[in-house]
């Protein structure tokens, strides 16, 4: 059960924002930087960022952990794209990628790519390796934010 209201991380400054949850689909807006809180697109995490919106956000967080040279990778991107606009605001989804972000990439002893994790409050609560479309994408995360 989450909160009420809801901590939602700024995808622009990574403010912490309370967000009642019967508005969390209400295009609500940051408190400090006036950007919108959810654009139906995946935001691109870095090293800078990502503790927070894996850690202090209420939201379950799903990391694409990829890389430019990874064809599969590369394969996969429009479909998580299209995942963001089918999860959000429900779900934070963010790219990561390994050639810049390695120690993060080490952190989760990611392997192969592209790994997707499902992160709830900086614990890992799902993990799947391989190349999906975006049906499997959102039917997959649904699964496993419903699972015990």
């Amino acid at each position: 059960m989450l909160p009420d209201p809801l901590i939602v991380v700024c995808p622009h400054c990574t403010t912490s924002n309370r967000v009642p949850a019967a508005r969390l689909g209400a295009h609500g807006t940051c408190g400090r930087c006036g950007k919108a809180l959810f654009t139906a697109h995946p935001i691109t995490l870095t090293a800078a960022n990502f503790d927070a919106h894996a850690g202090k956000s209420d939201l379950p967080l799903l990391v694409d952990f990829w890389a430019s040279w990874c064809g599969p990778c590369r394969t996969m991107a429009p479909a998580f794209e299209a995942a963001a606009g089918q999860l959000e605001p429900h779900v934070r989804l963010g790219k990561l990628d390994t050639e810049a972000e390695q120690g993060i990439a080490a952190r989760y002893a990611i392997r192969s790519i592209p790994t997707m994790i499902l992160l709830s409050k900086g614990r890992e609560i799902a993990r799947q390796s391989g190349a999906m479309p975006v049906g499997q994408i959102v039917g997959w995360a649904r699964q496993a934010l419903a699972s015990p």
